[in-house]
């Protein structure tokens, strides 16, 4: 329990002898709640090997963090570190505090250990009177048996980590994930310098296995294939959902909060929620990139550009967006620059093939945009396509265009974020990755130097592609992308 909520432990709680022992008795047996192993435990079992060849005789600590106080006695929803729900398979808000260790192996490989906080018996004081973990106030947790039987792995209880991961410390490599619990990382620092390791070092050796475990979701294998394909239809029906309620959304005022409000319920109903505050971002608010403010009106004639994904329970995410007419109709002026958009998105997904690099599809994609704008007059005069793509001298394009035009995605909305540019940006494509493919174009009311019919405009287009072993797979082709299919999907939801 932290500081803050112990300050505000002013909650009534079972103190008299007679009150205890009556809350002890009488419950009847408690059923099994695992009764097989997860389908993802021969996956997350092989995640973990490819990781223990890496790191032979090394002992390996990858904390899942603990609860975060939102306020007062109030805490966030738990959400595991990604590194941990990659290597355990444990998702939606499994379980705070937990600590999966490889313990390395004196003929070879590791032994993979679960630390966690197992099912307290009825008959402690934590089953009712600990609001915090207690069962009668959070629900049941799995009990040591759930565990191994669930993940395939060794469950102990986490009182015993500390000193299991510190035991020897001065003779064996412990690599810890220290980004996942700072308070439990500051602890293994301390104990693994007081068992003979040396502080000098201890980071940068830590940094190695965070790397590691970031760079190791590059290629997703097929279980992760099919979460993102669930990701990706559940995000198809909220979009749908709030395709549908756009009629609302005019009528009922800051419109970009119900439509927001809408697909956060698709979410929670289809999946844990979602994978990233959404951005709805109706007329000029379009043209700041990361609007999740969501306070605006939403007005007949105008775009509304929406960015959201569904996370569904193993952590997944998808990541689309769409621009949409609100009235079902693009002006001319709305679908010119729309349509310049999808001529880029289409060339940067014809990009997205085994043997081209991650930054082919940013180069393929741009070129379409600065051809665009160099057509409508906008480049500085006498400069070219080819003077604006020049990096060291050009870059005029980036006015209208400055974001990247993909990012890997999987468990983190922008995942393997802690690969080296060498990994990321230069690396080859291969067969398994998903990548975004979203260029956009963004046209600010105050910005003179646009024509004045493409003020206060905004547009991305943004799809989840798969790359195949001969080019790619666009997971979330079944949502209309031209514009001609964007009016006639918003037109046809609004009739129903």
């Amino acid at each position: 329990m932290s500081e803050e909520q112990k300050q505000a432990e002013n909650r009534a709680r079972p103190t008299t002898d007679e009150l205890r022992a009556f809350i002890r008795s009488d419950w009847a047996p408690r059923r099994p709640t695992v009764t097989e192993a997860a389908p993802v435990a021969v996956h997350a079992a092989a995640r973990r090997g490819a990781l223990s060849a890496r790191f032979p005789g090394e002992r390996l600590v990858v904390p899942a963090g603990g609860l975060k106080v939102r306020s007062n006695d109030s805490d966030y929803v738990f959400r595991p570190h990604t590194a941990f729900a990659y290597l355990t398979g444990l998702g939606a808000d499994r379980e705070p505090d937990a600590v999966l260790v490889l313990e390395p192996l004196e003929d070879g490989g590791h032994e993979s250990v679960l630390y966690f906080r197992p099912l307290a018996d009825r008959d402690s004081d934590e089953f009712f009177a600990d609001a915090r973990y207690g069962e009668f106030w959070v629900g049941a947790r799995p009990s040591v048996e759930d565990v191994e039987l669930e993940l395939g792995l060794t469950g102990r209880h986490v009182d015993g980590l500390v000193d299991a991961v510190a035991k020897d410390a001065g003779e064996v490599t412990v690599r810890v994930v220290r980004d996942a619990d700072h308070e439990l990382t500051a602890r293994l620092d301390a104990a693994r310098v007081e068992n003979g390791a040396e502080q000098e070092g201890l980071e940068e050796a830590d940094e190695v296995l965070g790397h590691a475990a970031s760079h190791a979701r590059m290629v997703k294998d097929d279980f992760e294939v099919e979460q993102m394909r669930q990701a990706v239809a559940a995000t198809h029906e909220g979009f749908e959902a709030m395709i549908a309620a756009l009629p609302n959304a005019v009528g009922n005022g800051r419109g970009e909060r119900w439509l927001e409000g809408t697909f956060g319920l698709t979410a929670r109903h289809r999946g844990n929620g979602v994978g990233y505050d959404a951005i709805c971002a109706a007329g000029d608010h379009a043209n700041t990139l990361h609007w999740i403010k969501n306070t605006g009106d939403v007005s007949e004639g105008e775009l509304v550009l929406i960015d959201a994904g569904v996370e569904v329970d193993s952590l997944y995410t998808a990541d689309i967006t769409r621009t949409l007419p609100v009235d079902g109709t693009f002006t001319d002026a709305q679908r010119e620059i729309y349509d310049a958009v999808y001529a880029a998105q289409e060339a940067g997904m014809a990009a997205v093939k085994p043997g081209n690099t991650f930054s082919d599809v940013h180069a393929a994609a741009i070129r379409v945009v600065a051809e665009h704008l160099h057509a409508w007059g906008l480049l500085p005069e006498g400069v070219s396509v080819e003077d604006t793509l020049d990096p060291e001298h050009g870059q005029y394009h980036r006015r209208w265009m400055v974001h990247g035009t993909s990012h890997h995605l999987g468990l983190d909305v922008h995942d393997c974020a802690r690969a080296t540019r060498a990994e990321y940006m230069d690396a080859e494509l291969r067969p398994g990755m998903i990548l975004t493919v979203e260029p956009g174009l963004y046209f600010k009311a105050d910005d003179l130097k646009a024509p004045e019919r493409f003020r206060g405009i905004g547009v991305r287009i943004e799809d989840d592609v798969l790359v195949t072993e001969d080019g790619c797979e666009n997971l979330s082709d079944a949502m209309p992308r031209t514009s001609a299919d964007v009016e006639a999907w918003v037109q046809r939801l609004q009739r129903r």
